[in-house]
């Protein structure tokens, strides 16, 4: 039997999990509401919050399993990408925990972590798949060919998906985090209502720069002939803001797909979250006969659920690193 510990604190959640024998008994997420009057995550204040934090989460999942900490056999933690000042909270108490209980220490990647979170649940992808990884920070289209085996086809060439949802969300006066209230919102919304411009950027990169300019100048522009613009059509422009965001990033995934030809399509990610996203890829999946693969909710955001499965499969390979390990903030899959 293999318990895992895992830790994640690569941005503004505190997170730890347990993992037994590849199956999460606990999966204990501590969020940092301070970040909300500053608009987005103030970086200091965020590793603060995880000090504050760490030791009652661990606690906590340990309860939860019902386990005693003496039975855990090694710790797994985000090494990267992310906040330097979070990243290094996660992995001195990784160090910390793993030299007092005398266990191995395994180093995971962020970025790969939430691809294989869909091997926490069943259905299960089989490789190869593609996975279209999209949150506040990173959008990517990877190849999976097996658990760490990971070939990154396209990505964004500037600001990332959940970073386009919340910079609109800025423009558009709603408060942060923005995300999902832009899609709380297009519920209601006409997705035609606004023409939005769909970038034409080569192969299979992603740019969002000029969708959240675009955004910004109509909103300047309609302000001018109407003030009570943003309060009337809120929903027509959330939902046309979302269906474009979704359709730039679906549009990709289905030209990689006929590239590779890869019929096992899955998403990952905090924006694989949004309503939006999540009904276009089934219909995508519908139209074009792929095998589609979302995450339960409390696996889209940042989570140790999925940083204690990707350590569980590090372990069966005996794949520990050293005290000498330090975070980094960039990372690639």
């Amino acid at each position: 039997m293999a318990i895992i510990l895992g830790i994640e604190s690569s941005c503004d959640e505190t997170s730890a999990s347990i993992c037994i024998d590849g199956e999460i008994k606990a999966n204990i997420i501590a969020g940092q509401a301070v970040h909300a009057k500053y608009g987005g995550v103030v970086p200091e204040l965020a590793s603060r919050a995880h000090q504050q934090n760490i030791i009652p989460t661990v606690d906590q999942a340990i309860a939860e399993a019902k386990i005693h900490k003496n039975e855990i056999d090694a710790v797994a933690f985000t090494r990267g990408p992310g906040l330097l000042g979070s990243l290094l909270v996660g992995t001195s108490f990784s160090k910390s925990f793993a030299l007092a209980m005398n266990i191995p220490l395994i180093e995971v990647n962020h970025m790969q972590a939430h691809i294989l979170a869909h091997f926490i649940d069943d259905p299960k992808p089989n490789f190869p798949f593609l996975c279209l990884t999209v949150s506040g920070g990173h959008t990517q289209i990877v190849l999976v060919k097996d658990y760490f085996e990971m070939a990154l086809l396209g990505e964004t060439l500037d600001d990332a998906a959940g970073e386009a949802f919340d910079k609109t969300a800025k423009i558009l006066d709603l408060p942060y985090p923005g995300g999902p209230l832009i899609d709380k919102h297009a519920q209601n919304g006409n997705p035609e209502a606004f023409k939005l411009p769909e970038p034409q950027i080569p192969d299979l990169n992603f740019s969002f720069s000029g969708l959240k300019t675009a955004i910004l100048y109509l909103v300047q522009g309609e302000l001018k002939k109407d003030p009570r613009f943003l309060e009337e059509r809120m929903d027509d422009l959330c939902a046309s803001v979302q269906s474009r965001i979704v359709s730039i990033l679906l549009n990709k995934l289905k030209k990689a797909a006929k590239e590779t030809g890869v019929k096992e399509i899955a998403i990952a990610g905090g924006v694989s979250a949004n309503s939006g996203l999540r009904k276009g890829l089934l219909e995508m999946g519908e139209k074009y006969g792929w095998k589609v693969f979302i995450p339960k909710f409390e696996y889209c955001t940042d989570n140790a659920a999925m940083i204690a499965i990707a350590g569980y499969q590090k372990f069966l390979k005996k794949d520990f690193v050293g005290q000498d390990i330090a975070p980094l903030a960039r990372m690639h899959v």
